[in-house]
């Protein structure tokens, strides 16, 4: 069993969910429109409310898996492609939440940078599938995962993203890559958006990974011995 076997697997278990589906792509509208006002704040929080979409997907989609792909150890597949695969899933259903909103703001916006908002869209839905799997590893629970995921989340919209400690949040690159995607920040800042999320991005899969290969890597061990002997 393939990568992209277990990516199509995945992407078929979320389109069986057609109501959370319809929530995902909700979620990130309302924060558009709540400040619709506000140029930068509306494409900052349109990029959290796809972030918080993505990431509760990933983290629903780690929890409800996670039998599955206990069994598929079981019989042999390694946990790294089961790891890669689902998390190809969620990106690419990320993606397309990110670029359906691309377009939005390229019709209800006059942005300077308009391909800054569809690289702050991207990155921001690649930091959220880890960030909502690790949540998945570290409570293996959908209702006690989906609480500490929204007080992360809430911690990114109260905290003051030009705070020092605002840089220890997992979506503060957002600040940067918005302001100069609308022009009230030059070069410079795109550049520390992007360190910022380099750093978080390979922090959040490195742990994901970590965790995901640890747990089903003892199961895979304290399985293969008794699917020989049955086979």
């Amino acid at each position: 069993m393939n990568v992209w076997t277990i990516a199509k697997i995945g992407v078929k278990e979320t389109l069986r969910r057609p109501l959370a589906v319809f929530f995902v792509f909700l979620l990130p509208m309302v924060f558009y429109l709540v400040r619709l006002d506000v140029q930068w704040q509306a494409i900052r929080l349109l990029a959290i409310g796809v972030g918080w979409a993505v990431a509760t997907l990933s983290l629903f989609s780690g929890v409800v898996s996670s039998q599955l792909d206990r069994r598929l150890c079981v019989m042999g597949a390694r946990p790294s492609v089961l790891f890669a695969g689902r998390h190809i899933a969620q990106v690419a259903i990320g993606l397309t939440v990110s670029g359906v909103y691309f377009v939005v703001v390229a019709v209800t916006q006059d942005v300077v940078h308009l391909s800054a908002v569809g690289l702050l869209l991207v990155t921001t839905v690649l930091i959220s599938v880890p960030l909502g799997a690790l949540m998945s590893f570290a409570v293996a629970k959908e209702l006690e995962g989906a609480l500490a995921l929204l007080s992360v989340m809430a911690l990114q919209l109260l905290v003051d993203p030009d705070g020092s400690k605002a840089k220890l949040l997992p979506l503060w690159s957002t600040r940067k890559i918005s302001a100069y995607a609308i022009g009230a920040e030059d070069a410079g800042a795109l550049k520390a958006g992007m360190l910022h999320f380099l750093f978080v991005f390979a922090l959040c899969a490195l742990a994901a990974w970590g965790a995901s290969v640890a747990r089903l890597g003892i199961v895979r061990a304290s399985g293969l011995p008794a699917a020989a002997q049955e086979s």
